[in-house]
C-alpha cells in the first residue's frame, strides 16, 4: 500500500516545520485531575485557536457532557473564539491579549467592556500542561517515531486511556 492512500491520513501526515524542524502538535482538553479527555492532530506549524472548534465538537460527538468551564491560555483569545464559546454556552476563563486590550481602549466607548474574567479559575488552567507532561512521558510520544499520523494518534489515545485508567482507579 503507498503510504499516500492510507484512509484518514492526512496528506501531510500531521508532520510540519516549526522551530524545532519537522513536528505534529497535539491539541487536547483535559479535566482537572490532569487527565486528557479528547485529543487531535495538526502539523507542527499550525495555530491553536483553530483547533479549539474542533475538540469541542469532536467531544460533543463522543457524547460528552459540554457543561465545563473552559480554561485557555492568550493563544484562545480570539473574538471569533469567545463568540463560539458564547453560542455553545460554554463558560471560559481567558486572558485578553495585550494588543486586544490596547485596541480596545483606543476605540474609547466604542470599545466596549473588557472579556470577563476570573483570576481564581484561571490558576487552575496548569491541568493542561500536567496532563501533557504525563503524555510526553511516553518516549515514542515525545519523539514521534510514528511514520503515519494514524499510527501517532492512536498511541496518543492508547496514552489517554491509560492516564484515565489510573486517574479514575
Amino acid at each position: 500500500m503507498n503510504s499516500r492512500a492510507v484512509p484518514g491520513e492526512p496528506p501531510d501526515h500531521a508532520l510540519g516545520r516549526s522551530r524545532g524542524g519537522l513536528t505534529t502538535k497535539v491539541h487536547a482538553l483535559a479535566d482537572l485531575s490532569c487527565t486528557p479527555v479528547q485529543a487531535l492532530l495538526t502539523a507542527g506549524q499550525a495555530g491553536d485557536n483553530p483547533m479549539l472548534a474542533p475538540l469541542i465538537d469532536a467531544l460533543d460527538e463522543a457524547g460528552h457532557e459540554i457543561g465545563f468551564r473552559l480554561l485557555a491560555d492568550k493563544a484562545y483569545s480570539h473574538p471569533s473564539t469567545r463568540n463560539y464559546l458564547r453560542g455553545r454556552r460554554i463558560k471560559h476563563t481567558i486572558p485578553e491579549r495585550r494588543d486586544q486590550i490596547a485596541h480596545r481602549k483606543n476605540k474609547g466607548s466604542k470599545g466596549g467592556r473588557p472579556p470577563g474574567f476570573d483570576a481564581d479559575a484561571y490558576k487552575e488552567r496548569n491541568t493542561v500542561e500536567r496532563s501533557f507532561n504525563r503524555i510526553k512521558q511516553w518516549r515514542g510520544l515525545a519523539t514521534r517515531y510514528d511514520k503515519y499520523a494514524v499510527t501517532y494518534l492512536g498511541g496518543v489515545l492508547l496514552a489517554m486511556l491509560i492516564l484515565t485508567h489510573r486517574a479514575r482507579s
